[in-house]
């Protein structure tokens, strides 16, 4: 939590006077706009701006809204500051929010798309993400790292769910999501009192949706069924646990794998997208989408990915006020993080196996990761894929 606590950056709003619909609208629209570095550094800038500075929310309501994002499927990010809206004003409250931090990051991440589907293929943009993928790759591995390090601490139970998650993302180069769920189920039981009291008491106090015309611009494409995508997205957004970043193996089997909508290039060019871009990174989705079907699909994957975030919010809000404490709940959230955990960093195998084509590449991940490791001099995300993409035109024949 700490590190959600203490991000130095320069404020991105000054939040005076009493909190209001209109003004967290307001401030989220910056947020989304200009909120670059990740779901960390994103839940940093609204304990300061929100709590520390503005006084809009107690550290109370903050540390609640944390709990609710890392509890729950879905973006940290996102889910955050749909808790902060529905503190505010219920449902409309966090659809409020919700808008304006997506629609920028939505529209820029689409005009991005349009030229990409024009120009890729291009030598110039084929050296760009010659180094871009590499960095992805590290950026991947140490997301992995520092959500572990955060939420596993020093169990080694913990830790063994997450190496036989990341063994078998890694083996497989797909994300197994029943594994996701039995992690889950056993963190309740191993967690929250053993399987004596576990019967009728089980169903009570775990969340029932955890169970369950320019050159490239399209309107629409042909590479998917429009229903079959929705339904994908959907579905990955429900099975994001503990940062946006755990999105990416889901992200990687469907659409790469299974329907083989994108190619490995394709897919790793979205998931930069992701991090370069301010706002949530699960934005990429709306770059996937656009590459699959077009405008449409931009939008379709878009909505499709924030919507079940949206309901695991709104939904069990109330309940989940009154039962956050209860142990059943609480290891059940141990184990499907851990999961989520080793499936971030299979994710970075299979990537890696991908990017990593040369001594060339090679060094570029390894120069990310040394820069992402050192503590000396903070380095956010975006500008390490910035420095990548220059590499990449520079080194790249």
């Amino acid at each position: 939590m700490s590190e959600l606590a203490h991000v130095e950056e320069r404020p991105l709003a000054s939040a005076a006077g009493g909190r209001t619909l209109r003004g967290l609208v307001l401030y989220f629209l910056r947020l989304g706009s200009w909120g670059f570095g990740g779901p960390i550094a994103l839940a940093g800038y609204m304990h300061r701006d929100l709590v520390e500075e503005g006084r809009w929310y107690s550290e109370e309501e903050y540390q609640q809204g944390l709990a609710i994002a890392q509890t729950m499927p879905g973006p940290l990010a996102a889910q955050l500051a749909m808790w902060l809206g529905y503190l505010e004003r219920g449902a409309r409250g966090a659809l409020a929010v919700t808008v304006p931090f997506v629609v920028p990051p939505f529209l820029i991440v689409t005009v991005v798309a349009i030229f990409y589907a024009r120009y890729q293929g291009l030598p110039w943009v084929e050296d760009v993400f010659f180094g871009v993928g590499p960095a992805v790759m590290a950026i991947i591995a140490i997301a992995a790292y520092k959500l572990g390090r955060a939420t596993n601490k020093r169990e080694p139970m913990l830790w063994a769910i997450a190496i036989v998650l990341c063994l078998a993302t890694a083996i497989s180069g797909a994300e197994i999501v029943w594994l996701f769920l039995l992690a889950g189920a056993f963190g309740a039981v191993y967690y929250g009192g053993g399987l004596p009291r576990l019967r009728g008491r089980l169903a009570s106090f775990v969340p029932l949706p955890l169970l369950a015309s320019v050159n490239g611009f399209a309107w629409t494409g042909s590479g998917a069924e429009l229903g079959t995508m929705a339904l994908f997205f959907i579905k990955a957004g429900a099975f994001t646990f503990g940062s946006g970043l755990a999105i990416v193996p889901f992200l990687h089997d469907g659409l790469v794998n299974t329907h083989h909508w994108l190619t490995e290039q394709q897919f790793v060019d979205a998931v930069a997208m992701g991090l370069i871009s301010p706002g949530p990174v699960v934005i990429m989705a709306t770059f996937a989408g656009y590459l699959v079907y077009g405008l449409v699909g931009a939008v379709v994957a878009t909505l499709a990915v924030f919507l079940p975030v949206y309901l695991f919010v709104v939904v069990p809000g109330g309940w989940f006020r009154r039962h956050e404490k209860h142990p059943r709940l609480q290891g059940f959230v141990k184990g499907a993080t851990a999961a989520a955990v080793g499936a971030i960093a299979g994710a970075a195998i299979v990537i890696g196996r991908q990017t990593i084509t040369g001594p060339l590449t090679a060094a570029i991940a390894l120069v990310a990761l040394a820069v992402l490791l050192q503590k000396r001099v903070k380095v956010s995300e975006p500008v390490i894929v910035a420095a990548a993409a220059v590499a990449g035109l520079l080194l790249h024949n």
